[in-house]
């Protein structure tokens, strides 16, 4: 089994002094996750593509959009110009097929989310035409929440959906703490999507080095 990937939420970053985080966390992420919402489909507003834009520039790890958004096909291609390498959108949202092909045609990473209330049913039809998906653990948008009773069970289901597209990297979002991932990893988490959990440890490489033997 691959080491597991880090794909670290700039969510959890001090965003007064976000290029100074980067640099610091940068030799500990695999990518960088980005929350783009649009306080319509998630309750938040974060990560616009000017701001997407101004990271690109602070670092050359891939940087992983996941659009929060309800209508993910209007907004995608700022968020490809602005030099997203993967882009994520909700299986939930309305024109995610179109946003998913624009992605793919773009030439970089293209990815479905799903919410923890969501059926994993509703992925079927698209196996085989995305390279990863996110499955969320909390509720979406909702910073420092626990990890749902369910959570590890849907990954589980996930993986078996996807069974016949092995390619596909399931990653874990949301409810990442230090006695989740072991359970996340062991359901079939190929990535997690941590935040506090990096940036507010101690031993930074001492949790890397924990994290990348799950």
């Amino acid at each position: 089994m691959p080491p597991l990937r880090l794909d670290i939420s700039l969510w959890s970053a001090d965003l007064v002094n976000l290029a100074a985080e980067i640099a610091s966390i940068s030799p500990y992420a695999d990518s960088f996750h980005l929350d783009a919402a649009d306080g319509h489909f998630a309750p938040s507003l974060l990560f616009f593509p000017d701001l997407v834009s101004a990271i690109r520039k602070c670092t050359p790890k891939p940087l992983h959009v996941h659009l929060m958004m309800s209508q993910p096909a209007a907004m995608v291609r700022q968020f490809l110009d602005a030099g997203a390498d993967l882009v994520s959108v909700h299986v939930e949202a309305d024109g995610a097929a179109e946003a998913l092909r624009e992605i793919a045609s773009a030439g970089r990473r293209a990815g479905l989310a799903i919410c923890l209330e969501t059926a994993v049913e509703a992925l079927g039809s698209y196996i085989g035409r995305v390279d990863h998906i996110i499955s969320m653990g909390t509720q979406i948008g909702i910073k420092g929440a626990g990890l749902a009773p369910e959570a590890c069970d849907r990954i589980k289901a996930i993986r078996r959906l996807f069974q016949a597209a092995p390619g596909a990297t399931i990653y874990a979002d949301g409810g990442i703490r230090r006695d989740s991932v072991p359970w996340l990893r062991e359901a079939g988490a190929d990535a997690i999507v941590p935040g506090s959990l990096m940036f507010q440890a101690e031993d930074k490489p001492a949790v890397h080095r924990w994290l990348k033997s799950l």
